[in-house]
C-alpha cells in the first residue's frame, strides 16, 4: 500500500519535485562556499521535500497560479534543515538520513552557523512576499519549534512525563512547520479566514501524524528504513507516546524494569527487544497508531470545504502517506 501511495504522489506531484530541486540549489546563494557544502549535504541528502509540496499545492488548491509558490515553497525546506543541524548537534546524533551528521564532519560552530544562515535565508524569502500575515506565520514557527526543542531538552529521561506534555512538545517541534506551510498557502494565495483556518487545522493535523509515526517507526522500522539505528529516542532519553502509553499501563515490575531502560546509558540490542515486546504488550504501539490515523481523518475532514482538483488529491493523499510510510 505504500509503494502504491508513494508513486500515485510522485505521478501527480514529480514535475514540481524537480522544480523545487532547482529552487533550492538556485535560492541558497551563500557567500561562502564552506556554508554551500555544509548546507548542501543535509539539503540534498534524500529529503521527502513534505513541506514545499504542502505549501505549494495548499496556495493552489486555493486558486494561486502565479508561479512564485515555487520559490516561496524553499523556504520551509531551509527552515527545516536549519532545525535538524541544530537539533543533530544537541542530540549528538551520528546518523541522518542515512548519513554521517554534518557536525561528524565539520566542527560544531561551523554548523550551528550554517543552521543560522539557513534560518536567516529562510527569513528573507518569506519578506519577500511583502505579506505581514506570512512573516508572523514564520516568526512563530521560529520561536515555537526552539521552545519545542527546548522543552524536550527538559523533559529528557522524566519517566512521568504526560500524553499532553508530549503532545505539545510534538506540537512545537514538528507541527508547527508543516501547518505553517499550509497556512502560508493560504495567506499567499488569498483566501478567507475560514478556508486559512482550515488548511492551518489541516497541517496541524498532518503533522501531529507525521511525528506519532516517526515515533512509531523508531521502535518498529530497521536502520535501513529510518537512516539511521532504531531506538535512538530511547537512548537519547526520549519518551515518545508509544512508551508513554506502555508506562501508564504496565504493572509495577515491568514499569520499573521499563524505567530502567530509560536510565540506561548504555542499552543494548537484547534490551532494546525485551523493551519492545512490553510497548506491543501494553498497548503502547497500537495506541500510537490509533491517535495518529485519528489525525488522518481529522486532516482529511479539514479539506471537504475545497472543490476537488489535483492539489486536493495530492493533499488527501499525502495525509493517507504520512502514517504508512517506510521508505
Amino acid at each position: 500500500m505504500t509503494q502504491d501511495l508513494k508513486s500515485r504522489i510522485i505521478g501527480l506531484v514529480g514535475h514540481d519535485l524537480e522544480q523545487v530541486e532547482h529552487a533550492l540549489e538556485a535560492h541558497l546563494s551563500p557567500n561562502l562556499d564552506l556554508v554551500r557544502q555544509i548546507a548542501s549535504h543535509l539539503l540534498f541528502s534524500g529529503g521527502k521535500r513534505l513541506r514545499p509540496l504542502l505549501m505549494i499545492h495548499s496556495a493552489r488548491m486555493c486558486g494561486y497560479v502565479n508561479g512564485f509558490e515555487i520559490a516561496f515553497s524553499t523556504l520551509f525546506e531551509y527552515l527545516h534543515a536549519a532545525t535538524l543541524l541544530h537539533d543533530d548537534v544537541v542530540d549528538e546524533a551520528s546518523k541522518r538520513r542515512g548519513k554521517d551528521t554534518a557536525h561528524s564532519k565539520w566542527s560544531v560552530p561551523k554548523v550551528v552557523l550554517t543552521g543560522d544562515f539557513l534560518l536567516a535565508r529562510a527569513l528573507d524569502i518569506a519578506s519577500q512576499t511583502d505579506l505581514p500575515g506570512i512573516i508572523r506565520v514564520i516568526a512563530n514557527i521560529t520561536q515555537e519549534m526552539s521552545q519545542g526543542e527546548i522543552d524536550q531538552m527538559t523533559q529528557k529521561g522524566n519517566v512521568n512525563l504526560t500524553e499532553a506534555q508530549y503532545l505539545k512538545v510534538i506540537e512545537r517541534k514538528t507541527a508547527v512547520l508543516i501547518q505553517g506551510a499550509c497556512q502560508s498557502g493560504a495567506i499567499l494565495a488569498g483566501v478567507s479566514p475560514e478556508k486559512e483556518k482550515a488548511l492551518k487545522d489541516y497541517g496541524y493535523h498532518l503533522g501531529m501524524a507525521f511525528q506519532m509515526a516517526d515515533d512509531l517507526l523508531d521502535y518498529t522500522a530497521s536502520a535501513e528504513v529510518l537512516g539511521k539505528n532504531p531506538g535512538a529516542d530511547i537512548r537519547e532519553g526520549k519518551l515518545t507516546l508509544p512508551l508513554i502509553k506502555a508506562l501508564e499501563s504496565a504493572g509495577e515490575k515491568d514499569r520499573t524494569f521499563m524505567t530502567h531502560m530509560i536510565e540506561n546509558e548504555s542499552l543494548d540490542d537484547a534490551q532494546f527487544e525485551a523493551l519492545k515486546d512490553l510497548l506491543f504488550r501494553y498497548n503502547g504501539i497500537d495506541y500510537t497508531k490509533e491517535r495518529a490515523a485519528y489525525h488522518v481523518t481529522s486532516a482529511k475532514n479539514c479539506l471537504d470545504g475545497f472543490e476537488d482538483s489535483t492539489s486536493r488529491q495530492v493533499l488527501t493523499l499525502l495525509a493517507d502517506y504520512s502514517i504508512s510510510r517506510n521508505v
